[in-house]
């Protein structure tokens, strides 16, 4: 029934046919389905004049209906929740005019695979628009008018495996895009507005195979932009305006390790670096073709197994350096695919490159650009002016263009000072210098910068100088001084600000040592500036210093920490007894902050002060010199400081003097010892001397008692002593003597007289008898 002009249709007219699997009701002029059909729905409606989808005109489908077409009709708006059709795989919406798909739009389509909704105007797709599509592999979106692409849209997507989005006008992906789609395949973004692949563009997409990115206008690629793509075959960059990525950076293509097919046809490629295709080991086939290449460094597709090559240029520069290159596509047998030739130097101008005689490859000037002083590295404060300089040189009289890039994008309006100036070396030299010049900087300018300089030759990059702005720390938030009671919690704030973001540190008094700390008291909320001491401790108290410090320096803001402390009794109060005379030392050893002062009072009154009171250790000690009976009694230690005050009391107890007895006893004892003492040192001294005279001769004579008998005149010979010692008559002995005041014999009458004897020995007798030692009254061992 295609191809008529049939306005309408009603479920009555189909009653008829019992067995319809199949109705085609393409290009007609229905213009609304209602809720007619019972059991069959037309499987195409496609070419239509529909406008409209009534609420429930597909509720009473046939169960086995597979696919449905809508194409090529008046479409504009999807009622949410229209398609209550399990079991429906295939859902085609082509050449519409919907605008806008909301949220929850195709839920009730359980089983479908394919949507494709392409040439309808789309600009905007709402979040969740395809949620409820859990087993959908393929949508086609292409010719609509999006320009994002954000993880929005494509929420519940888990199962997709093509998504086609060619022909919009996408020139954004967000970086977490690819979040709920994790399972592409197939991705395709060509012939849309990108500019810039960042290095979070396709984050996620570990099983992607091919990527098309073609006719985008392409400049900047981000080193390791394709990283996660370890399962890439076939990446498409044709017609975008690709130039630095192979000409100067070394990891654009890094983490493609399975990509076989790179096409790179129609950019604005010049020059092939040697490292411009590193980490393309599994490269086979590579499309340069449609660049104006001019110079290929040695061993640039080293890496790279290449059984296809690409390439048509016009524009070589034959000099010793592309030497190398004829007899490598001739060992590798590439030559097919290549159709070169050479553009300098004159003579080898329009001549292709595989038959250039391997001796006319000869460096004799370097036309291209060669830098020769780069830009350096700078670190300046916010406010500064900077200036960047690059100085290139050529032997080509071609006009040298400069560029300045800021993180691989062209900086159009930048201040830019140019001078050219030749040179004598070896021939005219033209020396180029550019100078960048950044006033008043910011933040907004830090960045790698990079000068390029090109003349009809080609071009040559610097090195890349990274710019560091820095910004002294400044104070948001400086704590206060705080005081506070033991046992709660202490809260200091600080926060500053800066570039780079300055780090936070506490000190206190003037170190590092936190007794809090020490005993895991202390808590630092960084996200909070805040800075906690819990249970706070009279050792807590100080000076606390929050220090800002960053690469452009630091400064740092005090507060003080004081603790309040009740007055306390460091030490038990004890009672005193002294005896009259003695000095009385009471102590009373305070705690508490601010110091308490103290007081003391005697008998619950008032202390009167006398000469013989002294205070100490700021009144912590009551000295009291030649105590009396009048000291004793009470008294009360008072300490108080502004939190409250505390009272002790110390007895102090005065005994009569008991020196008298007590003297007597010691002068009787010392006296006892004394006189002892004294005996004992006269009686060993005699001792000794008596020893001495028996050992000298048998001839010595010796002091005896006057009572001695007169029969010991037979053994010895008696005279009057004299005083001292003398000798004898005889000569042959010696007299013992006691001196004036010295040993002397009391008589009965108490008279003192002497009477020491002389005895005289008998040399042929020996010593005096050992019985006679009692008689004389000596102590000691006779020998």
């Amino acid at each position: 029934m295609v191809h008529n002009t049939i306005p309408e249709i009603n479920a009555e007219q189909l009653q008829v046919y019992l067995s319809l699997e199949n109705l085609d009701l393409s290009s007609n002029l229905i213009s609304e389905i209602k809720g007619l059909f019972s059991s069959s729905l037309p499987r195409n409606l496609s070419n239509n004049r529909i406008t409209t989808l009534e609420a429930g005109c597909l509720d009473n489908l046939s169960s086995s209906l597979m696919v449905v077409k809508l194409n090529r009709n008046r479409i504009s708006v999807i009622p949410p929740k229209i398609f209550k059709l399990p079991h429906v795989q295939f859902l085609e919406l082509k050449r519409n005019r919907i605008k806008i798909v909301e949220s929850l739009t195709f839920q009730g389509l359980e089983s479908l695979k394919s949507l494709k909704m392409q040439r309808n105007g789309i600009s905007r797709l709402m979040d969740g628009a395809f949620f409820g599509l859990g087993n959908i592999e393929e949508l086609e979106l292409e010719h609509n008018n999006l320009t994002e692409v954000n993880k929005g849209w494509l929420y519940g997507l888990r199962t997709l495996q093509q998504l086609y989005v060619s022909q919009n006008a996408i020139n954004r992906i967000s970086p977490d895009a690819w979040e709920f789609c994790q399972r592409l395949a197939e991705l395709d973004l060509s012939y849309n507005q990108l500019t810039r692949l960042k290095e979070s563009a396709f984050v996620g997409l570990g099983l992607l195979e091919k990527l098309n990115l073609g006719d985008n206008r392409i400049s900047h690629i981000a080193d390791g932009v394709f990283r996660g793509l370890a399962n890439l075959r076939t990446l498409d960059l044709r017609n975008n305006e690709i130039s630095w990525a192979i000409e100067d950076a070394t990891e654009a293509f890094v983490g493609l390790g399975r990509l076989d097919r790179l096409i790179l046809q129609g950019n604005q490629i010049k020059s092939i670096t040697k490292k411009a295709f590193s980490g393309l080991e599994g490269l086979e086939h590579l499309d340069l073709s449609n660049n104006a290449v001019m110079s290929i460094q040695e061993n640039a597709f080293a890496q790279a197994h290449l059984k296809e090559l690409v390439l048509n240029t016009s524009s070589l520069l034959c000099d010793c350096q592309l030497r190398w290159l004829p007899q490598w596509l001739t060992d590798s047998r590439l030559q097919q695919a290549v159709n070169v030739s050479c553009a300098h130097p004159e003579w080898l101008a329009g001549q292709s490159l595989l038959s250039v005689d391997p001796a006319d490859f000869v460096c004799e000037n370097f036309p291209k650009p060669q830098i020769r002083v780069h830009p350096e590295t700078t670190i300046a404060l916010r406010g500064m002016n900077v200036t960047l300089t690059c100085t290139a040189v050529s032997s080509s009289d071609s006009p040298m263009s400069t560029a300045w890039r800021k993180d691989s994008e062209v900086l159009y309006d930048a201040e830019v000072e140019n001078f050219a100036r030749y040179q004598q070396q070896s021939g005219e030299v033209v020396e180029y210098t550019t100078v960048l010049h950044l006033f008043n900087v910011n933040f907004t300018d830090e960045g790698k910068y990079q000068c390029i300089v090109t003349n009809h030759f080609g071009s040559n990059y610097s090195s890349k100088a990274k710019l560091t702005v820095n910004e002294l720390p400044s104070f948001l938030k400086t704590p206060m001084d705080l005081s506070i009671r033991t046992g709660a919690m202490a809260r200091l704030e600080c926060a500053a600000e800066g570039h780079p973001t300055p780090q936070i540190s506490w000190q206190k008094d003037g170190g590092t040592d936190f007794p809090a700390a020490r005993e895991r008291r202390m808590h630092v909320m960084p996200e909070d500036d805040v800075f906690f001491i819990a249970n706070v401790k009279i050792e807590d108290m100080g000076i606390y210093s929050c220090m800002a410090q960053n690469t452009a320096g630091g400064l740092s803001a005090n507060a003080t920490l004081t603790v309040l402390e009740t007055p306390s009794f460091v030490r038990p109060l004890e009672d005193r007894t002294v005896t009259r005379g003695e000095t009385a030392v009471l102590q009373c050893i305070a705690g508490g902050s601010p110091a308490p002062r103290l007081n003391w009072t005697k008998d619950d009154g008032p202390l009167a002060v006398t000469e013989r009171h002294f205070f100490a250790a700021a009144n912590q000690l009551l000295i009291i010199v030649d105590a009396g009976l009048e000291d004793a009694g009470k008294y009360t230690c008072i300490m108080s400081n502004t939190l409250g005050t505390e009272r002790g009391h110390i007895y102090l107890n005065v005994l009569e003097d008991g020196w008298t007895t007590v003297g007597i006893v010691i002068i009787v004892v010392v006296c006892c010892v004394v006189g002892t003492s004294l005996v004992w040192v006269i009686v060993i001294y005699h001792m000794r001397r008596k020893s001495e005279d028996y050992s000298i001769t048998n001839t010595e004579e010796m002091n005896l008692p006057a009572d001695i008998p007169s029969y010991l005149s037979s053994q010895g010979t008696l005279s009057e002593p004299q005083e001292g010692y003398s000798n004898s008559e005889a000569g042959s002995h010696q007299q013992l003597m006691p001196p004036a005041g010295g040993y002397v014999h009391k008589g009965t009458d108490g008279e003192q007289s002497p009477v020491p004897l002389v005895l005289q020995q008998d040399p042929a007798r020996g010593a005096a008898p050992r019985a006679l030692a009692p008689l004389l009254n000596i102590r000691g061992d006779f020998s």
